[in-house]
């Protein structure tokens, strides 16, 4: 989520990171980040599904995403968890390391 509109973003600026990542750079973006865990108001069955929301509020890097988005190239993201500001419990900020390890295709399907 972008802390400023991506009109504001310099376009030599952009136009660099283009290049670079053209190149192979693989640029990084900074971003203070909340965990969401929550349940459904209404439940329907045995439906005991969970949703799972990691927010990630970008900091520095809006010039280096806009490129990446621009060159179809991928960004590394240092996001700082600000634990206890978010609607999940200390057990599921605990699980996440465990879960960010999973192969991706185990945590699209939640297996």
């Amino acid at each position: 989520m972008p802390m400023v509109p991506p009109t504001w973003n310099e376009r030599e600026r952009v136009e660099e990171y283009v290049a670079r990542m053209e190149q192979g750079t693989v640029s990084t973006a900074v971003a203070v980040s909340t965990l969401d865990v929550c349940q459904p108001a209404v439940s329907f069955g045995d439906d005991p599904s969970v949703h799972w929301g990691l927010t990630h509020f970008l900091l520095d890097g809006h010039h280096k995403l806009e490129a990446a988005a621009t060159a179809g190239r991928p960004v590394r993201l240092l996001s700082l968890l600000a634990l206890g500001e978010g609607l999940a419990g200390a057990d599921d900020c605990a699980r996440l390391p465990a879960l960010r390890a999973q192969p991706r295709s185990a945590r699209a399907t939640g297996t």
